[in-house]
């Protein structure tokens, strides 16, 4: 998938026998799937449009009901498919909130100008977010995403601005 494209969720299993999916949702709240109007499997010119025609809630997933999948049968090669949102979809973000896909490969440099590293991956802690960024011939570092710390967020740049606050490394 290109970037006009956003990964939403994993279709894992079926439910029941009229082409219900079982999806782990990826965004920040399973309600936001909600608001998705079509979802996407699949890759380049292969991709399939998927029309949501019902949503509901089972625990920490959702159960959901794609027009296009009428039985089980038509469901069960689904599972495992990653599903996908047109970005245009989705709306505008907040000020401040990115998709991890747009920071994951940002260079991070620190506002003493000194170049640290690619962010790699980003993970929810619940209190905060933490940017991986891996270092040449160093270890990843763990940054806090706090206000302390990430000081300017530029994805047309490619940059993230952070100040090295003491004790988050003592190699840099």
């Amino acid at each position: 998938m290109d970037s006009k494209y956003i990964e939403i969720g994993k279709i894992v299993n079926t439910h029941g026998l009229r082409g219900d999916v079982k999806v782990i949702v990826w965004m920040d709240s399973p309600e936001d799937f909600e608001s998705v109007q079509h979802a996407y499997i699949g890759s380049g010119t292969d991709k399939r449009k998927l029309t949501v025609e019902k949503v509901r809630y089972q625990k920490n997933n959702l159960i959901v009901k794609f027009k296009e999948l009428a039985d089980i049968n038509e469901a069960e090669p689904l599972k495992n498919s990653v599903l996908y949102a047109d970005r245009d979809e989705l709306g505008e973000l907040p000020e401040g909130v990115h998709y991890i896909v747009d920071l994951i490969g940002l260079r991070v440099v620190s506002d003493t100008g000194e170049d640290i590293g690619v962010i790699s991956d980003v993970f929810n802690t619940g209190a905060n977010d933490i940017y991986e960024v891996k270092r040449e011939g160093k270890k990843a570092l763990l940054l806090p995403v706090i206000d302390d710390v990430v000081k300017d967020i530029d994805i047309d740049a490619g940059m993230v601005t952070v100040h090295m606050l003491e004790g988050l490394d003592d190699e840099v």
